[in-house]
């Protein structure tokens, strides 16, 4: 099966970023692709959450989420957009991180709010609170396909090893992980952290990635690390996108996902134990 990584440097302006993810799109069905996947916040990215209650929708209004639902139905594909930052009508204004999944026939097979929000301190100079303009979801998701089953999950969720072990245990053979990962932390951690998920569960790992720098109209200027990746139930770097926006090819095999499990059927090994106090 052909996979398509469309790595995008989106702005904060919806419509702009909608236009480019659309060119990608096409690309990736006249590559050949049968699953195309965008990166983390397609949509919009943007540290305004002034902005933001400005230009995001809810869901039944949202012009992205429309025009890549008419799109998979156009070009035959299923297309995982990574997430869109949408309007919930909370009532602490917060707005939801929501990954997709769409089939060729342009319906949602399946959808995901990220759980663990990126919270951190990774310097006195880059500083997050996701959980001030997102709320987290409850809820893991996966979906069947005629090519196998897919885990969602997005970006930070990466460093909570329970989350996909429990989709790998339901059933998936791909972990889909969109991001918009910090350039100092996906330096020094997100090769690592998508191998380790792929050892663990004997899942193919897919990781479409925001990238560079971002222009934004209000708020700071955010930066993010690229790279995105492709990695084998065995831990191998099938592909790496590097720093430029673009489509990335890579062509998988799933039946290799038995093959690892059979060489080592972690998944199978769980253990009860006591907890230290």
């Amino acid at each position: 099966m052909r996979l398509a990584l469309l790595q995008l440097n989106v702005s904060d302006d919806p419509v702009a970023n909608l236009a480019v993810t659309r060119d990608y799109l096409a690309q990736a069905a006249q590559g050949g692709a049968e699953f195309a996947l965008t990166p983390e916040v397609t949509n919009c990215l943007s540290a305004s959450r002034s902005w933001q209650q400005q230009v995001l929708q809810m869901q039944e209004d949202d012009l992205t989420l429309a025009a890549l639902q008419e799109d998979a139905k156009a070009l035959g594909l299923w297309v995982l957009i990574g997430s869109l930052a949408l309007q919930t009508g909370d009532a602490a204004g917060r707005f939801a991180n929501r990954s997709f999944m769409i089939d060729p026939d342009g319906q949602i097979a399946g959808q995901y709010d990220k759980i663990h929000m990126f919270d951190v301190e990774v310097s006195p100079e880059e500083t997050y609170r996701e959980s001030d303009g997102f709320r987290p979801g409850t809820k893991a998701s996966v979906v069947r396909t005629p090519f196998g089953t897919v885990g969602q999950s997005i970006c930070y969720d990466v460093r909570f090893a329970y989350l996909y072990r429990a989709l790998a245990q339901a059933g998936a053979d791909i972990l889909t992980v969109p991001a918009a990962f910090s350039p100092v932390t996906g330096a020094a951690h997100w090769e690592v952290l998508l191998r380790a998920r792929a050892i663990e569960t004997g899942c193919f790992v897919v990781a479409p990635a925001q990238t560079g720098v971002h222009e934004n109209h209000r708020g700071k200027t955010r930066k993010t690390y690229g790279h995105s990746m492709v990695i084998a139930p065995w831990g191998e770097v099938l592909a790496d996108a590097g720093t430029e926006p673009g489509v990335t090819f890579v062509d998988i095999d799933v039946s290799d996902v038995s093959q690892a499990r059979s060489r080592v059927p972690a998944l199978t090994h769980d253990r009860e134990f006591d907890r230290p106090k």
